[in-house]
């Protein structure tokens, strides 16, 4: 198929997509590594009970920046979307549909976290559980949560892919980045599954999407310094031709 000239929506859409690819690494991080590793203690409810409530308002900025990365990743499937329709309409509807699943897990997941917080609060309330209880209860909702990551990541990996495809044939970027983005997101995707089969496989932690980082953040960086660059096979506007 010939892939015509991009027009001013596209432009706009990938500067939209370079800043939140920036935007949500950064918030995903930070939810990550100053939240989540900082509270949870593996294997120990009675400690990762014991941070929540001592770390109560670190514990629920954790969960605001959650639903903030999934607000974010909402608006970015509609910038990749409205800059990757003329290329393949159905492959771009379908992309964006499953990085909306992935969306809609992510918030399932932000109220699970908040079902962390109602169980542990109530310890001093409750009559009808132990505190232990209420404890394990509470570890196997954040058991939960990490479970969800996975399932969320099928999606991502799934549309992620697709959505790179796409910008390997558009040529609206280096085609290296495209293919980049369909192995990093594979590679996600593949991992996610296994580690659902095989919970085992998880020690290899963050390791498998490291990939799909570089690409988001080189991308990213592309959209924000560099645009879009029109196609080489994209019809150029005719001159008008002089009087005689």
């Amino acid at each position: 198929m010939t892939i015509g000239a991009i027009d001013e929506s596209q432009r706009t859409a990938a500067r939209v997509v370079g800043v939140l690819y920036l935007a949500m690494m950064a918030t995903s991080i930070f939810f990550d590594v100053f939240v989540w590793r900082s509270i949870i203690v593996p294997g120990d409810a009675a400690r990762t009970a014991s941070n929540i409530m001592a770390n109560e308002r670190l514990f629920r900025t954790g969960v605001v920046f959650e639903l903030v990365t999934c607000a974010g990743d909402i608006a970015l499937l509609m910038g990749l979307y409205v800059l990757l329709e003329p290329v393949n309409q159905g492959l771009a509807l379908l992309a964006a549909f499953w990085r909306l699943a992935e969306s809609v897990v992510f918030g399932v997941l932000a109220i699970g976290s908040m079902v962390v917080l109602i169980v542990l609060g109530g310890a001093n309330q409750s009559h009808a559980f132990a505190p232990d209880q209420l404890q394990e209860l509470a570890r196997v909702a954040m058991r939960t949560h990490a479970a969800g990551f996975n399932v969320a990541f099928v999606f991502l990996g799934l549309g992620g892919a697709v959505f790179s495809y796409l910008l390997f044939k558009s040529r609206y970027v280096p085609r290296a980045f495209g293919v980049l983005g369909v192995f990093a997101y594979i590679l996600m995707l593949a991992y996610s599954v296994a580690i659902i089969i095989v919970p085992q496989f998880a020690v290899l932690s963050l390791a498998p999407y490291a990939p799909a980082g570089v690409f988001e953040i080189g991308c990213g960086l592309w959209f924000l310094v560099k645009g879009v660059r029109a196609p080489a096979s994209a019809p150029r506007a005719l001159e008008p031709v002089a009087a005689t």
